[in-house]
């Protein structure tokens, strides 16, 4: 469905100059007050249909279905005999489950008003979520000919990046990229060309084929250390031996390990041979490796530490042990964990070694060896 981001902030449209308010409330995230403030253009202007559509792909996006729901019947008292509520209707219950359902209704939609772009691009996302690929880009190439938007070419991409077909999916990104309207359509739209080009590293794979490491570098970018299924879980042994043959491959060179508490960091000292120190003292022109256990987000030496890295752009942020359905903010983990459990992964150091590689990953571009400092010293 159409997005906030799809629309001006401030249209020129004088039937839409309400909803300027709602849709600025909603871009600075004050979500509740876009609502009411919808529901209020709603209430005044019941046949501006951009109100009700927005207001409920705001609901959508905030998980509250019901509401949506609620939304979509109230819309038939105002559009009675049109598709459209059916849409909204359909819409709902894709997100509820209920595919068949939502396909009836759909369906429905396509027989009272078959020029509805939004009714295809919904039953293109209905065929999606059933698994029929062929039928959703069927019902997306209609909807994209009766009005092309981003949002049919972003949906559009991800079908045929599920089905494995890497190149035509990220044309459609890229279509879609150069119809963005706003920034963050475009951050959202950039991040998909590089989700498809990271899965495109392991063809002639199929993206069902992927191993849960693979398939979290592809989504993320991130590397990850044990990238290969195993019977126990790496030890933290391991995992740093896989790092320093990671080291060797890629030719990096780290002037100083930086830690949480000098107490355990033997194993590190040993392995790396550099000065090791704790994350309030990283310094990085001596191009650092620093190192975490685990995620450690209400920690301001860590972040701090790992914001150094990250801005400088010169060294590498490592976290030992990553839960998988948290969003990393590092370049490296080790493993990763379900629920508090790690993963029965071991160290893969070829399958490591395309992921540091890659130009999309997250350390790509990043300064990892101390030979240019050491010359602008001399």
């Amino acid at each position: 469905m159409r997005t906030t981001s799809s629309f001006e902030v401030f249209p020129n449209e004088p039937t839409e100059r309400d909803l300027a308010r709602a849709r600025w409330l909603r871009k600075e995230g004050r979500l509740s007050e876009a609502e009411e403030a919808y529901r209020g253009v709603m209430a005044t202007q019941p046949a501006l249909r951009s109100g009700w559509t927005e207001c409920f792909e705001l609901l959508r996006s905030v998980g509250k279905i019901d509401a949506a729901l609620v939304l979509a019947t109230a819309a038939r008292d105002v559009f009675s005999t049109e598709a459209f509520p059916l849409t909204l209707e359909g819409a709902a219950l894709i997100e509820l489950g209920k595919l068949p359902q939502a396909l009836v209704a759909l369906e429905s939609a396509v027989q009272r008003d078959p020029d509805l772009a939004l009714t295809w691009h919904e039953l293109g996302y209905a065929a999606y979520r059933l698994g029929d690929g062929n039928r959703a880009l069927a019902a997306l190439d209609r909807a994209f000919a009766l009005e092309p938007h981003t949002e049919t070419l972003l949906l559009r991409g991800k079908i045929l990046r599920d089905a494995g077909e890497f190149y035509a999916a990220e044309v459609a990104f890229e279509g879609a990229l150069h119809s963005a309207a706003h920034k963050d359509q475009e951050g959202r739209i950039q991040n998909e060309i590089f989700i498809t080009r990271r899965r495109g590293a392991f063809t002639p794979a199929w993206v069902e084929a992927l191993t849960e490491a693979q398939e979290w570098f592809a989504t993320h970018g991130t590397v990850v250390l044990g990238a290969d299924k195993g019977e126990a879980p790496p030890s933290e042994a391991d995992l740093i031996a896989a790092l320093a043959k990671l080291r060797d491959n890629r030719q990096w060179q780290f002037g100083q390990v930086v830690v949480q508490s000098k107490e355990s960091c033997g194993l590190l000292f040993h392995t790396f041979g550099v000065p090791i120190t704790t994350w309030d003292l990283v310094d990085t022109a001596l191009v650092p490796l620093v190192v975490a256990p685990r995620p450690m987000p209400d920690d301001p030496n860590w972040q701090n530490a790992r914001k150094a890295v990250q801005d400088s752009e010169r060294g590498l942020t490592l976290i030992l042990a990553h839960p998988i359905d948290l969003e990393p903010d590092v370049d490296v983990v080790g493993s990763l964990e379900i629920d508090g459990k790690p993963l029965p992964l071991v160290p893969d150091s070829s399958t490591a070694l395309v992921m540091a590689q890659h130009p999309a990953a997250r350390l790509a571009d990043r300064l990892l060896t101390t030979e240019s400092t050491l010359d602008a010293q001399h």
